[in-house]
């Protein structure tokens, strides 16, 4: 269960209580997709100095001594020198402990509370589903929330290597989500191929290998630096003219962590920026998370349900078919509002349905927010 609340109402009660308990209080179930969206909302909140509050605990951590030294936070906020600060440190402090109260125990994942005024509101977020626990206590007053701790537990998105070899030279980049991001591009000094015969062309030839060998090295050597270490690619795509990729995969250049994890070599034009997006596109469902090719796969047979005329729902009709327990998958833009796609996939769920959440940033995405309104379903039966 996560949660945001937001509270409008600005007095102080003398216990250090509010007032107004008319919160925003949703249970509805939340994607991958929303709780990183809900994180980047929480990041980009700033108060006007040390007095948004933020609490991690971890699943070892016992809620009742957590409790006690929230308490004690809060009496000791009374020595905070300006009377701004403390009544609004005051105040979020009262809010956690609300919070708290909610809970018997510790949830499995940990639990993290966020409470401070911004903009003249109280704005608080809970997070005790976490995918992985949170990982150390934290108790800490800024002008911004300490959202690292939810970061860490948020499982990171897959990452891939790009290599773009060729003639001219090489391209190497990451794959992050959707976006490319480049890391380098390598000239070439490798000679052109000569016509010469006999003794000339014998050198000529010896003397192009090496520089192609010192060329590959160079390249393999940017990868390696780049794809290894404390942040590894889950997968490493090679493009450029066939010849030259598979000459570079095949030789002894890569490290074998890499080679373990190359999924193929693809046809690619140019070694450049642009060459790295051929290759995310020559790759195609290769270079895909298991999440987001899921979710790609679905959208694929959404799309031809609809050429062959079977059982399918977009816009309002999703509604009239969660209504007969007709859906079996649901598709959701990310360009809806989240209160919106978290209903929708709370319906679903009821009826034993899967969600998945088309990021419209994408041109697959933009189409199907565009043309069917940002929702979908595959559904068990048709409804008319």
């Amino acid at each position: 269960m996560s949660r945001d609340h937001h509270d409008h109402d600005n007095s102080i009660d003398p216990t250090g209580h509010d007032h107004d308990h008319s919160t925003d209080r949703t249970s509805h179930d939340y994607t991958d997709f929303d709780l990183r969206e809900r994180i980047d909302r929480l990041a980009a909140l700033e108060g006007e100095g040390t007095e948004l509050v933020t609490l991690t605990v971890p699943p070892a951590d016992a809620i009742a001594s957590v409790r006690e030294r929230v308490a004690g936070e809060h009496a000791g906020a009374e020595n905070i020198r300006s009377k701004h600060t403390r009544e609004r440190v005051q105040r979020a402090l009262a809010r956690i402990q609300t919070l708290l109260d909610e809970y018997d125990e510790t949830p499995e994942s940990g639990l993290a509370i966020y409470a401070g005024v911004v903009d003249g509101d109280l704005v608080s977020a809970v997070f005790d589903d976490l995918p992985t626990p949170v990982a150390a206590s934290t108790y800490r007053c800024d002008d911004r929330f300490d959202v690292a701790p939810l970061e860490a537990a948020v499982a990171p998105e897959e990452t891939f290597g790009l290599v773009v070899v060729e003639r001219g030279g090489a391209a190497v980049g990451r794959l992050v989500g959707e976006r490319v991001v480049p890391v380098r591009v390598v000239e070439s000094r490798v000679m052109r191929s000569s016509r010469a015969g006999g003794q000339s062309a014998a050198r000529f030839a010896r003397e192009r290998e090496r520089q192609v060998h010192e060329f590959y090295t160079e390249v393999a050597a940017t990868a390696n630096d780049a794809f290894l270490g404390d942040d590894p690619v889950a997968g490493l795509a090679v493009g450029g003219t066939l010849s030259s990729a598979r000459a570079f995969v095949e030789g002894d250049y890569l490290d074998h962590r890499l080679r373990e994890r190359l999924l193929g070599t693809y046809a690619v034009e140019y070694a450049t920026e642009q060459g790295l997006r051929q290759l995310v596109d020559a790759a195609g469902a290769d270079l895909l998370d298991a999440e987001r090719r899921e979710t790609r796969e679905r959208l694929d047979d959404f799309v031809a349900r609809l050429r062959d005329d079977r059982p399918v729902a977009y816009g309002d009709a999703v509604d009239r078919a969660l209504e007969f327990r007709a859906v079996d998958t649901l598709l959701v833009s990310s360009a809806l509002d989240r209160d919106r796609r978290a209903a929708l996939a709370t319906a679903a769920k009821r009826q034993g349905g899967e969600t998945h959440v088309v990021d419209a940033e994408t041109d697959r995405g933009a189409r199907f927010t565009d043309a069917f309104g940002g929702v979908g379903a595959l559904l068990r039966f048709p409804v008319d």
